[in-house]
């Protein structure tokens, strides 16, 4: 009876004794504040909480079940360690097929899943499951083996940063309780393992042998990272680009997209190391795109800033269709005047092109898809994408509120276009001065006093055209009196270089020999291709202007040379604003959207001038060199750098481990061959010196002591050695060079039985 209530006794014992052990619940802990991050944040943040502790209950079952595998290979090396491995496989094989059913309809493998931040993707329960196997098997592994076999304070440092390191990664803050909790769990488990648990079960090492297992734990991880396949994202970036939304790439995302920024200084365009794709086109051509326009720049502070001409309204509409533009510009409402009024035909030199008219542009259509909602962001943007020609936004997916601003952007009034917007434009194709009619025809009108020729146009079309005149004469009216309104205000604010005179002198050589303001733009346009200008994404723009650019350095990128022609242009007489936005032009082979054959990433992001020219309006121009493009060295990616890492640590670990193992013969034999050239009273100190090193004695035992142990250790005689030593260090005897043979002898045989007593023990151990 007693026997069986001593069974039962041991057993609760056993029971008690393991499970509130504080290493196992230690690693629940980090795997509960692992999970948490894995939670599927579609939820709410309770959800995540209990889903975080949910895995660290399943962490306390399954990790004491591991825990006792770990205790059967303490007890049985050969067995135990068979046994970890069925376990590791077995886990394995599990993680294995649970990926491959995580991957099912899901666009992304489980190791881009994990170097992807969560909050940018759908949740995929399996591809955290399989975080969760692998994770949970690899803590308690580590953790048990770092306190419970060998003591390393250094190495659970490592392991407790692991939950810090993937929250950090994201711009992701841990919870402050999971913080305190594995903070001061950290603290108590090392106190406890290093202070109050000094017993025979526990192996304490000092800090002269540690540095082999830390070596041997350096060199398994670095073949790790240098062997393990990476996923490769070098030549197409896109999918991985598309999903992270790091907090500063947000902000980018938002300073391109959206137009309220007062300033402006080109930053966004030197960076061109990431590629999110931030629309989809459906296009018949390249295009060029406007989401902002700047018109007072900062020589002091190199910046462009807003004025109320660039974002002031100037029509608003509830839906689509959204008048924008017209078709010729300006030049439908001078014709059409002429159609309208012989007497202003007759004034201004137009009878003859009243029954011809002029070469019309071809209008085109464009559809626009916005990706943030595709990529996971859930912000949209308060700028349509507006391209060059736009006549009128046909569609949008989401009637809004929307107003034509005065800088020719169209914005959502009261709530940004949802992160999935579609936008469709009617445009005229940027032709109209190919024709040498049309280019005849703007040469006409330039020869008159031009607020003359607008305030005459404006008084016939507001006589002539009705409401019932159709859609396309109230559009080239009302696009008409938008400039007619605004023209001061483009002479007031936009004719402004800073009355710098070098400026001014050169754009006065430039256009020197030009008839019209057209051939004016293109010879500051060319201007930049024929003068050593270069493109340069590296080149270090700080504490430089406009002025600098055009004058001394000659590099930047199209920031610098968008906003040197505004200047010259302006310098020339011609109203001119720097503007923001995209170059359409990388073709897509297949893309998210339907039939989508363009792609607009952040790389695309462009600074272009556009110009009034007297008789036709706005038009934009491309100063910018790309021919010869100077960019950073080839960015190394980050797996890359890993494997490059892994492999130096793989080599500078082998090398030290190969030097490990030489070392101690290495050292044994220089001891000698030095002690052949020494004195024969140092020698026999130093080899007393030299055993205690090698025996790990303290040098605070007499020599006799020493002689003793080394004697009881391994069976080798140094007693004469000893003997020698006091007779010389404290009785001051001289030694002779045979009685130095002998204590060298006496070493000699001391460090082989040292040595043959390590072998014994290991062959033991197993």
């Amino acid at each position: 009876m007693n026997e069986t209530n001593n069974k039962k006794s041991s057993l609760k014992d056993f029971l008690l004794s393991t499970i509130i052990d504080p290493v196992l619940w230690y690693t629940a802990l980090i795997m509960a504040a692992l999970m948490y991050h894995y939670s599927d944040w579609e939820e709410t943040e309770v959800h995540a909480a209990f889903y975080s502790l949910l895995w660290g209950t399943v962490t306390l079952v399954a990790g004491w079940l591991l825990f006792r595998v770990f205790d059967f290979m303490q007890k049985h090396h050969l067995l135990g360690s068979l046994a970890y491995i069925a376990v590791s496989l077995l886990i394995g094989s599990g993680v294995r097929k649970v990926i491959n059913k995580g991957g099912i309809n899901y666009p992304i493998s489980w190791g881009l899943w994990f170097l992807t931040p969560q909050d940018s993707m759908n949740y995929n329960k399996w591809y955290a499951f399989a975080f969760f196997l692998l994770f949970m098997m690899f803590m308690a592994s580590v953790i048990y083996y770092f306190t419970k076999v060998r003591y390393r304070i250094f190495m659970n440092f490592l392991i407790f940063i692991i939950p810090f390191a993937i929250y950090g990664k994201e711009y992701e803050k841990m919870p402050t309780i999971y913080i305190i909790l594995l903070s001061v769990g950290y603290v108590l488990l090392m106190v406890y393992y290093r202070q109050l648990k000094d017993d025979e079960k526990t192996i304490f090492v000092g800090r002269r042998k540690s540095w082999r297992t830390i070596a041997v734990y350096a060199a398994i991880f670095a073949v790790i990272s240098a062997i393990v396949p990476k996923p490769a994202v070098e030549a197409d970036r896109t999918i991985l680009e598309n999903l992270i939304s790091a907090e500063e790439l947000t902000t980018r995302l938002d300073a391109m997209l959206n137009v309220f920024r007062n300033v402006s200084n080109g930053d966004q365009f030197r960076d061109r190391s990431r590629n999110r794709l931030v629309y989809e086109a459906v296009a018949s051509e390249p295009l060029r795109i406007k989401t902002a326009t700047r018109s007072t720049y900062n020589f002091v502070n190199d910046e462009w800033n807003i004025q109320d001409i660039d974002d002031s309204y100037y029509s608003t509409s509830k839906g689509t269709p959204f008048d924008i533009g017209s078709k010729m510009g300006l030049a439908d409402a001078f014709l059409e005047a002429a159609r309208l009024d012989s007497g202003f035909a007759t004034k201004y030199g137009l009878t003859k092109y009243i029954d011809e008219g002029l070469v019309e542009p071809k209008v085109n259509h464009v559809v626009f898809y916005l990706m943030n909602g595709l990529i996971g962001l859930p912000q949209g943007t308060d700028m349509a994408p507006v391209p060059q020609g736009a006549i009128v936004l046909t569609d949008c997916s989401v009637q809004n509120k929307t107003a034509r601003l005065l800088g020719g952007t169209v914005y959502s009034v009261n709530t940004p276009f949802p992160s999935n917007a579609r936008f469709e434009f009617d445009y005229s194709s940027n032709t109209f001065f190919y024709s040498p009619r049309n280019r005849e025809f703007i040469d006409c009108l330039d020869k008159f006093d031009y607020k003359q020729l607008l305030n005459d146009t404006y008084e016939v079309l507001s006589r002539e055209l009705g409401p019932n005149s159709g859609s396309d004469k109230v559009r080239l009216y009302n696009y008409f009196k938008v400039d007619y309104e605004c023209y001061d205000e483009y002479l007031e604010y936009l004719l402004d270089y800073g009355n710098r005179k070098r400026i001014k002198d050169l754009s006065d050589q430039i256009t020197k020999d030009c008839e019209s303001e057209y051939d004016k733009a293109l010879a500051l346009e060319s201007y930049f291709y024929n003068n050593d200008y270069t493109y340069d994404l590296t080149f270090d723009t700080s504490g430089k202007n406009a002025e600098d650019f055009i004058f001394v350095t000659k590099t930047g990128v199209c920031y610098e040379y968008a906003t040197s022609m505004v200047l010259l242009a302006r310098a020339a007489g011609i109203p001119a604003r720097y503007c923001e936005g995209y170059n359409m032009s990388d073709r897509l082979e297949k893309g998210n959207m339907p039939n989508t054959n363009y792609g607009i990433s952040l790389q695309d992001s462009h600074g272009f001038p556009e110009l009034y020219l007297r008789g036709y309006g706005w038009l934009s121009f491309e100063p910018t060199i790309t021919d010869n493009i100077i960019t950073k060295k080839k960015q190394t990616s980050s797996t890359d750098l890993l494997s490059r890492a892994g492999m130096i640590m793989l080599v500078g670990s082998l090398i030290a481990l190969l030097f490990a193992l030489v070392y101690p013969w290495l050292s044994h034999r220089y001891f000698i061959l030095r002690s052949r050239k020494r004195q024969p009273a140092d020698v026999v100190k130093a080899i007393i010196h030299r055993i205690c090193k090698v025996y790990d004695i303290d040098e605070a035992n007499t020599s006799r002591e020493v002689s003793d142990f080394v004697h009881e250790s391994t069976g080798a005689d140094i007693s004469f050695t000893a003997e020698l030593f006091d007779r010389s260090e404290y009785g001051g005897e001289n030694v002779n060079i045979h009685e130095k043979e002998k204590a060298l002898s006496e070493y000699i045989t001391a460090y082989d039985a040292f040595r043959e007593s390590r072998k014994r023990r290991r062959i033991t151990n197993r």
